[in-house]
């Protein structure tokens, strides 16, 4: 039996193994719930090329932690700079004209070039500091190496208070990425799975906490 969407209270957690297409907002994006490497899941993909997100109906989220299984991988014909760039949008604002977001590059994670494996993660802040601002005005401060697989389970969270906001992977106890100045400031938004340019992503028992 396919699992449902629960919006629960603020001071509640939000839980669900897939969410329902008929939970969501896309933005660009085809979903569907689908079986993946033997878990149900969320199914994305990038329908226009550019990208986009899926918004979660009802959601609301300022200070807490959002936990996910993710997993990003190119797409069949995919240009040949797709990474599978997979994550979570959050505080996003205004419909989506404003957003934070953190994501993963999975084909980065093991590659065999140093320079590109410091860009396994990546933070932004949409639409006035994409990552490529951020990487060229201050280089190696809002993204980092951590392992990845492309295509594979990876397990993230992110946890976030007032403009700070800290990346784990892989239920590791110390953050990969720490972001310690949010360009939205001590925001109030929307949550919503993020999927980058040419890519297939598929996200699974989604958890968003909320901090008392």
């Amino acid at each position: 039996m396919k699992s449902i969407l629960c919006i629960l209270l603020p001071s509640m957690a939000a839980w669900a193994q897939a969410v329902p297409p008929a939970n969501l907002d896309a933005r660009k994006l085809d979903a569907a719930v689908v079986t993946y490497l033997g878990k149900e899941a969320t199914r994305l993909t990038d329908r226009e090329g550019g990208g986009g997100f899926a918004l979660i109906k009802g959601s609301s989220f300022k200070d807490g932690a959002i936990e996910v299984e993710l997993a990003g991988k190119p797409s069949a014909g995919a240009f040949a700079g797709a990474r599978g760039f997979v994550g979570i949008a959050f505080r996003v604002q205004n419909g989506g004209s404003k957003y934070e977001c953190i994501y993963l590059r999975p084909t980065n994670g093991r590659a065999d070039d140093m320079a590109r494996r410091n860009h396994s993660t990546q933070y932004a802040s949409e639409p006035e500091w994409p990552w490529d601002r951020l990487r060229n005005e201050s280089p190696g401060v809002y993204e980092s190496y951590v392992d990845l697989e492309a295509g594979a389970w990876t397990r993230y969270k992110i946890v976030v208070t007032g403009t700070r906001a800290e990346l784990y992977v892989h239920e590791a106890a110390q953050p990969c990425l720490i972001v310690k100045d949010l360009k939205l400031g001590d925001a109030v938004g929307s949550v919503a799975l993020w999927v980058g340019p040419g890519t297939d992503a598929y996200f699974a028992n989604l958890k968003v906490t909320p901090m008392p």
